[in-house]
């Protein structure tokens, strides 16, 4: 059997987890399994431009946060439908993506983590200076019964659970069918070594600015799906902290895995749910298991299993 077809395989196996999990889980989790999907989508953006292409972006919940607002004004303010709404918002974040490569691209290494975090700072602050429209921290609640996508109310369980793994699914199959294109191997090669990619020819400007926008449009889907499905937009989800997370649950998955943000995210999410109902430490048990996953599999939970066993992992 090829390594092409095995991937293909192993994804489509994951997928049918995922919906039989459904049938399976208490509500509880299918809840939180929603949730980790749509998280995992926004992580999948960002590995894509952290783990393919080697570029370190502090500033990821600009997209995430452009992406909800976009879909979430639009909706809120001018009654505008789901479906035209999550466009909006996908297209919002194509856009800031797009100006914010060409301009974060003109540098490299520890400048360019620098700009894209002040990027994502100013779209912090600009989301509390327009907070009459905006409501700032506050955020504002999506009415329930204009949640409506192709006929589906997705304020219901079922529906917003395979609403939400439908994009996880699209975006999973996507990326890993990119990261084995050409494309995808120009990606790698960046990352591995920039300058003789260069030498052999490549544009790898324009590869990088183009898994910029990848990148970010990725993560502003997941975001307008977040406001979608959970029906909340607020400046939250503009803060560092929301730049961090996709970096930790990347760490933690294995960078350069398409496994690696859905394990990161998972892993993360139940560390701090069940920590937090037996301490209020709950971010200490999980900083010492951060740091044990650091020294013990540094190249992540999928990374060692593909170190390990598995070399075929995409």
């Amino acid at each position: 059997m090829t390594n092409a077809r095995r991937s293909l395989y192993l994804h489509l196996g994951v997928i049918a987890l995922l919906a039989a999990l459904f049938f399976i889980l208490p509500a509880y989790h299918v809840s939180s399994l929603a949730r980790i999907m749509v998280l995992a989508v926004y992580a999948m953006g960002f590995n894509l431009l952290f783990g393919y292409t080697g570029l370190l972006s502090l500033g990821h919940a600009l997209f995430f946060a452009t992406g909800m607002y976009g879909l979430g004004l639009a909706m809120y303010h001018f009654d505008v439908p789901a479906e035209p709404a999550f466009v909006v918002g996908v297209i919002c974040a194509l856009v800031v993506a797009a100006a914010v490569g060409f301009l974060a691209l003109r540098t490299s290494g520890v400048s360019f983590m620098i700009v894209t975090l002040m990027f994502a700072q100013a779209g912090y602050l600009t989301a509390l200076y327009f907070g009459g429209w905006t409501r700032g921290d506050e955020g504002f609640v999506i009415r329930q019964d204009a949640r409506v996508f192709l006929g589906a109310d997705v304020s219901t369980e079922t529906a917003r659970y395979f609403a939400a793994l439908t994009l996880f699914s699209v975006v999973f199959l996507a990326i890993a069918y990119l990261v084995r294109s050409p494309f995808g191997r120009t990606l790698v090669a960046i990352r591995e070594n920039e300058e003789r990619t260069r030498m052999l020819g490549y544009d790898t400007h324009r590869a990088k600015l183009i898994a910029v926008i990848l990148s970010g449009t990725i993560s502003g889907a997941a975001g307008a799906a977040y406001a979608l499905l959970f029906g909340y937009a607020g400046a939250t989800f503009a803060t560092v902290q929301y730049s961090i997370f996709p970096l930790l649950w990347v760490l933690l998955g294995g960078a350069g895995t398409t496994l690696g943000p859905l394990i990161g995210v998972v892993f993360m999410f139940y560390l701090i749910d069940l920590s937090s109902s037996v301490t209020q430490a709950y971010m200490l048990i999980a900083g010492v298991a951060l740091v044990l996953l650091t020294l013990f599999a540094p190249q992540g939970l999928a990374g060692e299993l593909r170190r390990r066993a598995f070399r075929w992992l995409p």
